[in-house]
């Protein structure tokens, strides 16, 4: 679960992106929030998305011993084919660099007319044992759980015992009067304009880790006011499922995980899902993992799984998944006017409990998830019968993209630009260092066919040649591109990633570790630096009356901000004036660390300044505790 206040309280800065912090139980719902620029938004670090924790990733190297190789479990339906006839082969070579990268482990599937065309486990699924990873186990699927949520309620709908256009109120006897209006579809389509729960302050800290029955999380926001008028607006909302899991119990008598087992899971034998418990042996379930204080992969913080309740507690195979979409093929869960109501788009690009939007050229139906030490994506082409599901046992953001890359390549679609080879002689031009803010500075060497990026306590980005002075990566959605001066010399390259373009000037060996030394500097002295806090103030002043001084960001900080702006200031004006800025450390990626408490909460900032005390960095996100 990433923390945050919702969905427009994003991440942004000048550079390298961070990653959208959703403050829900999926990784960055992409198409979800029109304000906010695709692939989670921008933010610092090109290489990774750091999930929940500011700008501090590092290297991911002692729990993984060389290259988890990929594991040998591939299934392949006879007869089953990709439009792509190069598929596999092009597939295992996806997957490696993904592997390599330390990016993803767990496993994956994809399908045609529902037949497996790959089916396999990629890394380890227990690093502690050393045990590979492998297709039939079982792994945590997030909002995923939401289909089979909205599944249950149209099916008691079907069954005459509700209506989505009923009020909540009709089923939750507690509604406050703001909730007269909100309808069964309002919690659906994220439009009831409840606060979702998991951005409430210390909710990560201390709320996540304790059981809750279904009564206790819905009265955590039952007495908050509504964001907006119901129906009005769009804003990803747990809150919404499980009062919609409550509906289930109440109106079936029974336990939200019976009903499902008796219901879905049982008819379509998916032996391998259910609802997740802590405290019950489930054979064949893996543990999760992600991002340690170090860098490395540590153990994923503890989440009593009655928390995410109907809005993120399942978990599930990526056969079981398989059947699942075949299921709903097949119009079984559902009779076909539920299912065509469960993938209607209402406006934005969301249905009942699944994203409508178009990748490869056709309409797909999807949706990830993501809980502490897991992420899943589960994508559906239906033009072409092509399915893609990718499961994985850590905190990663290279989940979507990979199952997005497999679903592309099976149908033989541009997935990566065409290599254009480049001699060594021409790839030493590039080679060096390139200064993105006074804390991040890249080194770039040739690694063939291309380079290799190395960023301090980042994992190596592989980079390929496309001609002309241009690279990109496999593993993220980032083109790069080299800029000679006057002299015909290297001077700078410019970054293409979700929609920035942030140039990193060239800095010879002496200026990078003179960077180096006052970042270590900054970070021995543990104080802010200056002018840090007047620049957040004013930012903040700007944020909130809408309208920010661009000319003091750094251009692409600027661009991003303009872009979200609208968002970000509805966010921040439901946390009322500002009340205090107190600085509280340096991030270990050299960030000045402050909290800043409103009136309705706390945030934490942190900030980066470069020459001039230009804004060259910045990102908030829930305050912890």
């Amino acid at each position: 679960m990433c923390a945050s206040l919702g969905p427009y309280m994003t991440t942004y800065a000048a550079g390298w992106r961070m990653g959208l912090l959703s403050g829900d139980f999926s990784v960055g719902m992409r198409r979800y929030s029109p304000p906010l620029p695709p692939e989670r938004g921008p933010g610092m670090l090109i290489h990774r998305a750091a999930a929940a924790r500011g700008d501090d990733m590092r290297r991911d190297i002692a729990l993984i011993i060389g290259l988890a190789t990929l594991s040998a479990h591939d299934a392949l339906a006879a007869g089953a084919a990709c439009p792509n006839p190069a598929f596999v082969r092009e597939a295992q070579s996806a997957i490696a660099a993904y592997d390599q990268a330390g990016m993803f482990s767990g496993a994956v599937l994809v399908a045609a007319n529902g037949r497996p065309v790959l089916r396999r486990g990629v890394g380890l699924a227990d690093r502690e044992l050393g045990v590979a990873a492998a297709p039939e186990m079982k792994f945590r699927i997030g909002s995923i759980t939401k289909q089979f949520t909205a599944t249950a309620i149209l099916q008691l709908q079907e069954a005459g015992k509700l209506s989505i256009d009923d009020p909540i109120s009709k089923y939750y006897a507690d509604a406050p009067a703001a909730w007269s209006k909100v309808t069964l579809r309002h919690l659906l389509t994220h439009s009831s304009g409840i606060p979702t729960y998991t951005a409430l302050p210390g909710f990560f800290d201390r709320t996540a880790r304790l059981p809750h029955t279904p009564e206790e999380l819905i009265k955590l926001t039952r007495d908050k006011p509504l964001e907006f008028e119901p129906g009005s607006k769009f804003a990803y909302d747990n809150s919404g499922y499980i009062l919609l899991g409550y509906v289930v119990e109440k109106v079936s008598g029974q336990p939200y995980a019976d009903y499902l087992k008796q219901h879905i899971f049982g008819p379509l034998h998916m032996t391998g899902s259910g609802y997740d418990r802590e405290d019950t042996i489930i054979l064949g379930r893996v543990p999760g993992y992600q991002r340690a204080p170090d860098g490395g992969l540590g153990n994923a913080p503890f989440l009593d799984m009655s928390v995410p309740f109907a809005a993120g507690s399942l978990y599930s195979t990526v056969d079981d998944l398989l059947a699942w979409d075949q299921a709903l093929y097949a119009a079984s869960p559902l009779k076909p006017n539920s299912l065509k109501a469960m993938f209607t788009d209402y406006g934005h690009h969301y249905g009942f409990g699944f994203v409508i939007d178009q990748q490869w050229g056709q309409d797909r139906i999807w949706h990830n998830g993501g809980v502490n030490g897991f992420t899943a994506s589960f994508q559906r082409y239906p033009k072409s019968r092509i399915t893609a599901v990718a499961l994985a046992n850590q905190t990663t953001p290279a989940t979507d993209k990979l199952a997005t890359d497999l679903a592309g390549l099976c149908l033989g679609a541009k997935v990566y630009p065409r290599q254009a080879p480049e001699t060594a002689t021409a790839l030493a031009r590039y080679a060096g260092f390139y200064e993105l803010s006074p804390f991040i500075v890249t080194k770039v060497d040739i690694r063939a066919p291309g380079l290799i990026s190395h960023i301090a306590g980042q994992p190596d980005l592989r980079l390929y040649p496309a001609g002309g002075g241009k690279f990109f990566a496999k593993t993220a959605d980032v083109e790069l591109t080299f800029q000679t001066g006057a002299d015909g010399q290297v001077s700078g390259v410019v970054i293409q990633q979700g929609g920035q373009q942030p140039l990193a000037k060239r800095i010879d060996a002496a200026e990078a570790e003179r960077l180096a030394k006052a970042k270590a500097a900054h970070l021995a002295a543990g104080v802010a630096s200056p002018g840090t806090e007047e620049a957040l103030r004013r930012v903040i002043g700007g944020l909130q009356s809408g309208a920010p001084d661009y000319s003091r960001m750094a251009p692409s900080l600027a661009e991003a901000t303009r872009r979200q702006a609208d968002g970000i200031r509805t966010a921040l004006a439901q946390l009322g004036p500002l009340k205090s800025v107190t600085f509280q450390s340096v991030g270990p990626g050299g960030a000045d660390i402050y909290i800043v408490a409103f009136e309705k909460g706390s945030l934490e900032w942190r900030i980066v300044l470069g020459d001039g005390g230009q804004i060259v960095g910045l990102v908030f996100r829930q305050s912890p505790g």
